[in-house]
């Protein structure tokens, strides 16, 4: 009999060995590979087809995003409003995304609907009408959410920090603009649609409570022909053109009270043997509710509700974002306590105790995002699509156990020297 007078042990989470659930994989007669995750837990499934059809590969601005939006407003057979209607009478979503190189379509849904909304499902992925209609609607809508994005400093504090990263007609730095709406022709999408969206460029991840007949009925509705015809994608090489000056400051809004500040820099890609390791550093810095900046310059200074630093998971290169709003009057004062906060990681070895807190931190997050079938199938969906295996996260997870107060300020004496990175202030 268990004595409830006795507190349990606390177990460290670096004490818990992380295992990640291995998937199964099927092929479709038509040679389209399916990777599942199955779980009992829940009467759901969650199932995504991705394709490499991100803003990487357009030849004309936002025609990758609109094509991918667009493919679920309209088919041959049914317009957007039966479509929505089909998917909403099951409790079911069907959400689109569009990223620098893929574009996805996700079903979300209850087991036993699954078998009834294949065939809209289908509809949307090979059949897409990209009316004149639907276009105008969606120019006409984005257009509308630009113009009222535009007067938010931190949506224009984005977009300009991109592009003096990366350039402005590199894909991870260009934006969308009222011009390259009005510019967007069926035509174009429907070309970009027949190139990048064929049977031979598609991945399908599946996770959840599987029905019982989940590859055959997968099987019938796009294993059986090579829909779209056979493309072979060759992903162009586009270079890197940052700006050359490193600060800049923009006056948005003269009403506004707050500014938005991002300070970012080139970082290598998840390749690189100093990314896992800078995913430690950067915990520390500006990664966590209790890092860093957030003790520095909002619980002492109050200069910000909220600050934090990202390591950005680009396929080309990566980058390190630090992003936050302010009073107008203390931009500069955020700024100065950032760079004070970037020296002292330089100079100063991390002491064991907060070295011990951020493993703890991690490793929990990762055992929580571990947590159920649909989680762990984005892990892996992860690796897979950046053709990485299993190797690469238990990499990592030895890394964030093992690596010395030594090794990350040398890695910070590397990467955080302020006048490598670029500095912007939208005010």
């Amino acid at each position: 009999m268990i004595n409830r007078k006795l507190a349990p042990e606390i177990k460290d989470a670096v004490d818990f060995e992380v295992a990640l659930k291995p998937y199964e994989k099927f092929t479709l007669d038509n040679g389209i590979p399916v990777y599942v995750i199955e779980s009992d837990e829940q009467e759901t499934l969650q199932l995504e087809m991705v394709f490499p059809a991100g803003s990487w590969y357009e030849s004309e601005n936002l025609i990758a995003s609109a094509a991918n939006f667009l493919m679920k407003n309209g088919t041959g057979k049914h317009s957007a409003l039966q479509i929505n209607e089909s998917i909403d009478y099951h409790g079911a979503y069907l959400n689109r995304s569009c990223h620098h190189e893929f574009g996805t379509y996700t079903l979300h849904c209850l087991t036993k609907s699954f078998s009834s909304l294949l065939p809209t499902l289908q509809e949307v992925i090979l059949d897409p009408a990209f009316s004149e209609e639907e276009l105008a609607i969606f120019q006409q809508n984005m257009k509308q959410r630009l113009a009222v994005n535009l007067q938010k400093c931190d949506f224009v504090a984005n977009r300009h920090i991109d592009k003096y990263l990366f350039g402005e007609f590199h894909p991870y730095g260009r934006v969308s603009s009222m011009e390259a709406y009005d510019a967007l022709q069926t035509a174009s999408l429907k070309a970009f649609y027949q190139q990048h969206y064929t049977y031979n460029n598609c991945r399908i991840f599946v996770a959840g409570k599987l029905p019982d007949q989940l590859i055959p009925q997968l099987n019938q509705y796009f294993g059986t022909t090579r829909w779209n015809g056979e493309a072979t994608i060759i992903k162009p090489e586009i270079a890197i053109m940052p700006a050359e000056e490193k600060k800049f400051r923009i006056f948005n809004d003269e009403n506004g009270v707050q500014g938005a500040v991002r300070i970012a820099r080139h970082f290598p890609n998840r390749y690189h043997p100093d990314y896992p390791k800078m995913l430690v550093l950067n915990t520390i810095f500006g990664g966590y509710f209790g890092s860093r900046l957030m003790s520095n310059i909002r619980e002492e200074k109050g200069y910000t509700y909220g600050i934090s630093s990202q390591v950005y998971n680009f396929r080309q290169t990566s980058a390190i974002n630090i992003h936050t709003e302010a009073g107008r009057d203390v931009c500069e004062a955020t700024i100065e306590e950032i760079h004070k906060e970037m020296r002292t990681l330089q100079n100063e070895i991390v002491d064991e105790e907060e070295l011990a807190l951020v493993r703890n931190f991690m490793i929990g997050s990762i055992l929580g995002d571990l947590d159920g079938a649909f989680q762990i199938i984005q892990r892996w969906k992860n690796l897979i699509l950046n053709d990485l295996d299993e190797h690469y996260f238990y990499n990592n997870i030895k890394t964030i156990k093992t690596i010395s107060a030594e090794e990350l300020q040398v890695l910070a004496k590397q990467y955080l020297t302020p006048e490598d990175w670029y500095e912007l202030v939208v005010i």
